[in-house]
C-alpha cells in the first residue's frame, strides 16, 4: 500500500522550521530538505547548527526559539526536543499562529495535552504527532487487513522494542520506546482499553525505569502487551497480532521482503485433544518507503490543504492517556482503570440520546446528534457531522468529512466516500425486491457513493449502483442506474440534466472533443468525453 503523496511544486511548498537537530532532530532536517521545504533549524547547540548550516546549504540556523516564532515567512514548526519541553514549546508556537509537527509523546501530562488539542482547534492550526509506524507501508498493510477481517477477530496483541541503548536521563524507557506500539495496537483494536498494569525495572537510575512491560485489556476482550528495554543483547523491533484465523507479524528489522509475514496456523481436535497444525509463513508482498519521508510529506499536505492529520493532537491524547496509565501502575504497582467515555479517551461529540453499538469506529472530531443510532462494526470517519434520528450500519462505511442530514438511513451495502452529503430524508435502498415475510439479506446489492457526491432531500438511490465523485443528485430524484462524475441528475426516473464543478457550479461543457469548461469560482477546467466529464487541471 501506498502512503500519503505530495503533488506540490517547490514554489508551494509550506516553509518549515525544525527545532532540536540532535539524535532525531537530523533525520527531520534530512528529510524536509530533500523535500525542499526547509528555511531553518533551530538547537541549543552550537555545534550541531554548525555541522548542519555547512552540510544544508541556504538553511538558516538560530539559537533562539523565539527567531523561529517571530519570523513570518516560516509557517509549520518541527518540534524534536526533549518530551519534557514539549507542551511549553507547542503552546507557545500555537499561540504564534504556526501549524506543528511535534515528536511522540505530544506532551506528559493528559491535561496539558487537552489543553493543547483545545487549544490547536481554537487557533485553527495543524497539530500532527510522530507516531511513525502509521506511515510505514506494513503497518497500513496490517491495518487493512485487520479492518476487513482477514485474520478474523482479534485475539492477542504483543510487540517487543528492545536493544542495547540508547539511554536516555530526560524519561524512562517507557516513555521513550512504547508510544510507537500503543498507538498501533489502539488502532488496531479501535478502542481504548479499560485495564492497564505495568512492570519495570530501574537498573542504571533509581528513579528511571530501563525496562517495563505493560499489559492492557481492552473491553473487546483483546488482550495487549507492550516489553520495553534498552538494556537488551540485540535489536528486535516486532509486533505480532493474533486472529481467530490468521496470525500476523511485523518485524521491522527484517528485510522488505519478509517485514509482514501472515500465518495461518490453525488448532485440530482429535479425541478431545487439541493438536497445532503449524503453517509456513506467507510474506506480504509491500511498496518499499521510508516511513519518515512519507511522514513528512503527509505534514507538508495538512498544513497546505488543511487537512486533519492521520495522527493528530487526538491520537496522540489517546496515547498519551494509556502511557499515563502505565507510568501510575509503575509507580504504585496496582492495575490502572479507565473509564470508557472520558473526554479524554472520545476525541469526537455523541449527543446523550445517541447510541453506539459494539466495535464502532469513530473519527476525531465527528458530531452524531439527537437519537442517531450506529450499528455494530461500522466505521465513521474523521470530521463527519451525523444530524437527528440518523440510523448507520451494521457494516457501513463512512467516508471522512462527510454531513448526513435528518432521517436519514444507511444500511449494509452503502459506502460514503469522502465528503459526501446526504440531505435529509433522502433514502438509500439495498434490496430490490424487499418483502415483509421475505428474508433477502443474503441478496444486499452494494450502493457506493464516490467522493464529494451531492444527494438532495427525498432523493432516493436505488441499491447496486455508483455514483461517481462530484455527481449532483437533484431533491426528489429516483436513480436507478450508474452516474458518471460530476454529473447532475434530476427526475424520477431520474436522467442528467448538466454538468457541475467540484465546487457546487454549473458547467457550460461544449460538445465533446472541444474547449474546456472553466469553473467560474475556482478556474479548474473540464473536458468533456463522450458521455464522461474529466477534470483536465487545477487552475
Amino acid at each position: 500500500m501506498q502512503v500519503n503523496r505530495v503533488d506540490f511544486t517547490a514554489n508551494s511548498l509550506p516553509n518549515v522550521a525544525v527545532v532540536g537537530t540532535g539524535y532525531w532532530g537530523k533525520n527531520l532536517v534530512r528529510n524536509f530538505h530533500r523535500i525542499g521545504a526547509l528555511r531553518m533549524i533551530c538547537d541549543a547547540d552550537q555545534d550541531h547548527l554548525n555541522g548542519l548550516t555547512a552540510q544544508y546549504s541556504g538553511v538558516r540556523s538560530t539559537l533562539a526559539y523565539s527567531e523561529v516564532l517571530n519570523d513570518p515567512a516560516i509557517h509549520a514548526v518541527v518540534i524534536a526536543t526533549p518530551a519534557s519541553t514539549h507542551a511549553q514549546m507547542v503552546r507557545e508556537a500555537l499561540l504564534a499562529g504556526k501549524d506543528l509537527f511535534v515528536e511522540k509523546p505530544l506532551c506528559l501530562s493528559a491535561t496539558e495535552g487537552v489543553e493543547l488539542h483545545r487549544l490547536a482547534v481554537e487557533q485553527g492550526r495543524i497539530l500532527m504527532v510522530g507516531h511513525l509506524l502509521w506511515y510505514h507501508p506494513a503497518v497500513l498493510r496490517l491495518k487493512e487487513m485487520v479492518d476487513a477481517g482477514e485474520l478474523g477477530q482479534l485475539r492477542y496483541i504483543y510487540s517487543n522494542r528492545l536493544n542495547m541503548g540508547k539511554l536516555r536521563r530526560e524519561e524512562n524507557v517507557l516513555w521513550s520506546f512504547a508510544p510507537h506500539d500503543i498507538s498501533i495496537i489502539l488502532g488496531l483494536v479501535r478502542e481504548m482499553p479499560d485495564r492497564v498494569i505495568a512492570h519495570g525495572g530501574n537498573f542504571l537510575h533509581r528513579h528511571i525505569a530501563d525496562t517495563t512491560m505493560s499489559l492492557l485489556s481492552f473491553p473487546c476482550g483483546v488482550q495487549a502487551h507492550v516489553f520495553v528495554s534498552w538494556l537488551h543483547p540485540f535489536k528486535e523491533q516486532k509486533l505480532v497480532v493474533v486472529g481467530e484465523r490468521q496470525m500476523a507479524v511485523f518485524d521491522d528489522t527484517a528485510p522488505w521482503t519478509n517485514k509482514l509475514v501472515i500465518y495461518s496456523h490453525s488448532v485440530q481436535w482429535n479425541n478431545q485433544i487439541p493438536m497445532a497444525v503449524p503453517d509456513k509463513g506467507h510474506p506480504v508482498s509491500l511498496e518499499e518507503d521510508e516511513p519518515l519521508r512519507a511522514e513528512c510529506l503527509h505534514f507538508l499536505e495538512c498544513v497546505a490543504k488543511r487537512q486533519t492529520p492521520r495522527t493528530d493532537a487526538a491520537e496522540g491524547l489517546r496515547v498519551l492517556t494509556v502511557l499515563n496509565a502505565c507510568q501510575n501502575s509503575l509507580e504504585n504497582g496496582k492495575m490502572e482503570l479507565l473509564h470508557a467515555g472520558s473526554e479524554l479517551q472520545r476525541d469526537y461529540f455523541l449527543h446523550p440520546t445517541a447510541q453506539l453499538d459494539e466495535r464502532v469506529e469513530v473519527g476525531s472530531g465527528s458530531k452524531i446528534w439527537h437519537f442517531s443510532h450506529i450499528l455494530p462494526d461500522s466505521r465513521i470517519g474523521r470530521g463527519v457531522n451525523i444530524g437527528q434520528n440518523v440510523v448507520i450500519g451494521p457494516r457501513v462505511i463512512v467516508g471522512n468529512g462527510c454531513k448526513i442530514q435528518n432521517n436519514v438511513s444507511i444500511y449494509e451495502g452503502v459506502i460514503l466516500e469522502d465528503e459526501v452529503f446526504c440531505g435529509p430524508s433522502m433514502v438509500f435502498t439495498n434490496v430490490t425486491n424487499p418483502r415483509a415475510y421475505v428474508s433477502r439479506k443474503h441478496a444486499f446489492a452494494a450502493t457506493h457513493v464516490g467522493r464529494g457526491c451531492t444527494i438532495g432531500a427525498n432523493a432516493t438511490i436505488v441499491c447496486g449502483h455508483r455514483l461517481g465523485e462530484w455527481s449532483f443528485i437533484a431533491a426528489g430524484a429516483v436513480v436507478t442506474r450508474d452516474v458518471p462524475a460530476f454529473a447532475v441528475m434530476a427526475g424520477n426516473p431520474a436522467r442528467r440534466i448538466g454538468w457541475m464543478s467540484r465546487h457546487g457550479e454549473k458547467l457550460a461543457l461544449p460538445v465533446s472533443g472541444e474547449a474546456a469548461a472553466v469553473c467560474p469560482v475556482t478556474g479548474e477546467r473540464y473536458i468533456l468525453e463522450g458521455e464522461r466529464v474529466r477534470l483536465v487541471t487545477d487552475p
